[in-house]
Parts: C-alpha cells; sequence; structure tokens
C-alpha cells in the first residue's frame, strides 16, 4: 500500500479541523441550552417563592436572604456549593407547602389551638408533596421536608434527630433562625446580630446541630450584613 501524499495529508487535515470546528459549536450550543435551562429553573423557583411570601407582607425577601445566609453557612461548613442550585432551590422553597394552609390558620393573630397547630405543622409534608415529581427540584426535597426538625428529635414532622436529619436541613435551620431574628417583626423590632448570635450558641445541641452553630459563628457580622444589604 502506497502512503499517502502530501495532498491527501492536507485534506486530512482540514477535515480533522471542520470536525474539530463542529464538535466545538456543538458543545458551545448545548453549554447555551444548558444555561438557557438553568435561568428557567431558577426564574420558576423565584415566582415560587415570591408567591408564598406574599401572603406575608412581614416576610419579603425572607427566602432571598435564608438562601443567601444557608448557602454561606454551608461553605463554611465544607458543603461543596460550586453547583448550589439544589441547596438554593430548597431553601427558596422551604415554605412553599404554605400554599396548602388555610388564611384562617396563617392569619390568625391569637394562639393557634392543638388542631390549628397539627394542622399548620403539616406544611413541610405538604410542600415535599407539591415538588415531588418535578426532576429539577429533587434535590430541593429535604429542606423542604426537613427544615423543622430539630436536633434533639422535638421537631416535625418525622421527629428525626442528629445526624438523621439531612445536612442541608441543619444548615437551613440556623440561618432561618438568624434571618426570623434580625427581621422586624409586627410584635417585636428586630434583635441584634449579637443577640442573634447568643440565641443560636444556647440552642447548639437542642435545636440546632452544633457544628452548624459552630461554624454559623465563624462568619463575620460584615459579611452577614453585606448579604442583607445586597438583598435590602
Amino acid at each position: 500500500m502506497l502512503p499517502p501524499d502530501q495532498a491527501q495529508i492536507e485534506e486530512l487535515r482540514d477535515e480533522l479541523a471542520r470536525l474539530r470546528a463542529r464538535l466545538a459549536e456543538r458543545d458551545r450550543e448545548a453549554a447555551e441550552r444548558e444555561q438557557q435551562l438553568r435561568a428557567s429553573y431558577e426564574s420558576t423557583v423565584r415566582a415560587l417563592a415570591d408567591a408564598v411570601e406574599a401572603r406575608d407582607a412581614y416576610t419579603a425577601r425572607h427566602a432571598e436572604r435564608v438562601a443567601a445566609y444557608g448557602l454561606e453557612i454551608a461553605r463554611v461548613c465544607g458543603i461543596d456549593t460550586t453547583d448550589s442550585a439544589d441547596l438554593e432551590f430548597g431553601f427558596l422553597l422551604h415554605d412553599i407547602g404554605k400554599i396548602g394552609i388555610s388564611d384562617t390558620i396563617l392569619y390568625k393573630p391569637g394562639r393557634l389551638t392543638d388542631a390549628e397547630r397539627d394542622a399548620m405543622r403539616r406544611h413541610p409534608v405538604i410542600g415535599e408533596e407539591i415538588v415531588r415529581g418535578i426532576d429539577f427540584l429533587a434535590g430541593a426535597r429535604q429542606v423542604v421536608r426537613s427544615h423543622h426538625e430539630r436536633w434533639d428529635g422535638a421537631g416535625y414532622p418525622d421527629r428525626l434527630a442528629g445526624e438523621r436529619i439531612p445536612l442541608a436541613a441543619r444548615v437551613f435551620a440556623v440561618a432561618d433562625t438568624f434571618d426570623a431574628l434580625t427581621s422586624d417583626r409586627p410584635y417585636r423590632a428586630a434583635a441584634s446580630f449579637r443577640s442573634a448570635r447568643r440565641v443560636i450558641a444556647d440552642a447548639a445541641g437542642s435545636q440546632f446541630d452544633p457544628a452548624v452553630a459552630a461554624a454559623f459563628d465563624d462568619i463575620s457580622d460584615a459579611r452577614f450584613d453585606e448579604i442583607r444589604c445586597a438583598l435590602a
């Protein structure tokens, strides 16, 4: 068999170059489609979170702040947040189950009856039922269902304890309490960061995972203030 002449070699090189160019174009188009799809998912999640918060004027931007605080705490805990969509979606949609709770319970000014409290405590289960079956929210289900569990097992809906509680839900619990304490409410003014830190430290080992509470305490007030101001 005769070796290829120079013209054949050049033709093969040109064909390989064209093939590489086509593959690069396909990769670029696939990356653009993935980016567009992710942007669509994020828009949908934020719209759902806004729909939940629209029912309570006093929790405006709560979900966004908790998501931002939670991602910061997660990083300090050593969680890889390079692709943090599952975490962020769970944090943003934690209270989506409240869509299924009646207004008479949600807006009741006085104490809830035992039956009303039981109904309210169903919102994590309702929330999980809402997101179940939505593929891109599969990673959010743990936070939606387990965000009211406690380290000591006294939470709900499953009375999980310790490390049986998903780590993302343990992180969320600290971020959620921090934002609740440091935000104005109709019945009280916002607490200082220092006061909120004391509350969380005192509840480490009972309400909160001690390791997560310690990671939270390693984050400076300046960093939390930076996050809050960015979402104001």
